[in-house]
């Protein structure tokens, strides 16, 4: 495998992160363990985690996936076999982009992680509120002071990203690095239309969600009675089963199918073969299902799987 560039920040990543909004939620402390000690035994290194993960599930106050990754570095010793990224912005404790909240929140997660630096930051949603300027600010004085390594952007729209990158090359201040943006076969339009070409002139590193749209692009749901497979995922996927999704399925499936690999996987290798991505995120609950992620990073698409997959996802 070969390493990425997370935008010009220096670090590099191999091609595909692995989620973890999961710990805490469906996959207790043990299992979290077993999925980290696979995807780094896998040769792979991007963990992405959030304050606020999981503070959704009841009896959680969020902060837990954040807790059980420090727990396991602690255990293992393997931090320097990872890239940890973490984000502010989103958690009902520690709300918004002010100053003061940055830094209590990179604290708070530096105390939970048991690390010395947050390699990657991300604001995790815009703050209007605040003048970008501040909350470039702070997150400069975090660089400063060795506690964070790079920044990145999350849920920002476009005008307001260029923006932010606009007022980093006036005013010295660090730029965000990365973008995370939604982005996966079925849902193209709003990142290849307003973002792409921002990620193409800022030379950014992008990391997406939503990699396997909720489930549906790893082909386990194909009907209505199919949503009851996954209490937490079946909502999401449902407004995927329609003309235009069960188009993706056959083409993944077909493409799949040349290859003997899965949906996922087929799924994930376009994400990494399109310009400008550089590892896209991808959930699993178990060493099995790490196996079958990091195969998407061997699998190389033909450009006629590519042209396949472009003409059943295209909308229009």
């Amino acid at each position: 495998m070969r390493s990425r560039p997370l935008g010009r920040s220096g670090l590099t990543v191999q091609p595909l992160a692995l989620g973890t909004n999961v710990f805490g939620w469906s996959l207790d402390e043990a299992g979290a363990f077993r999925v980290l000690d696979a995807f780094v035994d896998a040769g792979l290194d991007l963990v992405d985690t959030a304050d606020m993960y999981p503070e959704w599930v009841p009896g959680n106050q969020g902060g837990e996936s954040e807790a059980m990754i420090g727990r396991w570095l602690a255990r293992t010793g393997k931090r320097d076999r990872v890239v940890i990224a973490t984000k502010v912005a989103k958690w009902s404790h520690r709300r918004g982009l002010s100053p003061a909240n940055i830094r209590a929140a990179a604290e708070d997660s530096l105390a939970r992680l048991g690390v010395e630096t947050i390699d990657l930051y991300f604001a995790h949603e815009d703050d209007p509120s605040v003048p970008i300027e501040d909350t470039l600010g702070a997150f400069a004085r975090l660089i400063e002071e060795g506690k964070v390594r790079a920044i990145g952007a999350s849920n920002y729209s476009a005008p307001r990203l260029a923006e932010a990158l606009t007022a980093s090359a006036k005013l010295g201040l660090p730029r965000y690095e990365v973008l995370q943006p939604q982005y996966n076969l079925v849902e193209r339009d709003d990142y290849e239309t307003h973002y792409a070409p921002l990620v193409k002139e800022h030379e950014l590193g992008v990391v997406s969600y939503y990699s396997l749209a909720s489930g549906f692009l790893t082909g386990k749901y194909r009907s209505e009675a199919d949503l009851a497979k996954s209490a937490a995922r079946g909502g999401s996927v449902s407004r995927y089963l329609n003309g235009h999704g069960l188009r993706v399925l056959a083409a993944l499936g077909d493409v799949a199918g040349r290859h003997g690999a899965t949906h996922a996987q087929v799924a994930l290798a376009w994400l990494m073969a399109r310009p400008g991505i550089t590892a896209p995120i991808a959930g699993a609950t178990s060493p099995e299902q790490v196996a079958e992620l990091a195969g998407a990073v061997r699998l190389e698409l033909s450009a006629d799987d590519l042209a396949v997959l472009d003409a059943a996802s295209r909308r229009g």
